[in-house]
């Protein structure tokens, strides 16, 4: 579940047609930690459907609240956000995902920090999403205090019931802190960072190997090596991916040495190499 803000943050569907996108809007709740559904007149709901399309959302789904309208979903919300695929020509209060959602938090915490109200429920700020077909109407948009509108394509502006979701549950996650200590994965096989020692012979033998096969020539060696330092020390290698550039370097001398003796060229490693990577 949500952490304690987002556990002051609904999402309305208002007579939402399809149970699919119902079940598509729960699963984007689930990955994005908000955890209460209210749902105004939908024309379908089935439970054990849904939970087969949002698995492990049975939680969600028992959580879930029924409305006759709109008015009642949002009645106990202090700040309630509407969506719509453009600007209408009543005057509103528009803003983008991101900057909505930064407000949404922030009110959403308020509720937070103040404690318990004394309430059997507790208040809220909610999410507003319209019908698949037509969005939300002007009086619908009236019971809004902003409306929170997607940049899109002009010729393709609207999304798709989830997809709005999933733009607007991503930035409120965001916001909230959410993600801000995961860790980004790594490759399956990254090491430490190599030492300045050992960088030091990566470059080495990188510049043996280029002596060896005359890559210089006209070029002067000082200037294509900085090069090479200032590009690998931009990379940041790890200790493997250092190894591996000085393999490189190894094996282009041994290689010339293999020719020159007339061993074949894919006999083994000869010589100081360092380990392999």
């Amino acid at each position: 579940m949500g952490s304690a803000t987002l556990d002051h943050v609904v999402v309305v569907l208002d007579h939402p047609k399809d149970l699919v996108n119902i079940a598509g809007v729960l699963r984007v709740m689930m990955n994005f930690g908000i955890s209460r559904l209210r749902l105004v007149e939908p024309d379908e709901f089935d439970a054990y459907r849904i939970e087969g399309i949002a698995h492990r959302s049975g939680p969600l789904i028992e959580r879930t609240t029924f409305h006759d309208t709109l008015a009642d979903a949002v009645g106990d919300a202090l700040w309630v956000v509407g969506t719509s695929a453009r600007p209408r020509t009543a005057g509103r209060t528009y803003g983008r995902p991101r900057e909505i959602a930064t407000e949404l938090v922030a009110r959403a915490r308020g509720i937070s920090e103040q404690g318990a109200t004394g309430s059997p429920t507790p208040p809220t700020v909610a999410i507003v999403f319209g019908r698949e077909d037509r969005g939300l109407s002007n009086e619908e948009l009236d019971l809004c205090h902003a409306v929170a509108i997607v940049p899109t394509d002009v010729e393709y502006s609207s999304l798709n019931l989830a997809q709005a979701c999933l733009v607007m549950a991503y930035e409120t996650f965001l916001a909230s802190g959410g993600g801000d200590d995961a860790p980004l994965p790594k490759g399956r096989r990254a090491t430490r960072p190599p030492s300045q020692a050992e960088l030091e012979e990566t470059f080495a033998a990188l510049a043996d190997g280029l002596a060896r096969i005359q890559f210089y020539k006209a070029r002067k060696p000082e200037a294509v090596l900085r090069t090479l330092r200032t590009l690998i020390t931009r990379a940041e290698p790890d200790l493997r991916e250092a190894r591996l550039l000085a393999a490189i370097g190894y094996e282009i001398g041994n290689f010339l040495d293999r020719q020159r003796s007339g061993m074949p060229s894919d006999a083994g490693p000869r010589g100081n190499e360092p380990p392999r990577p």
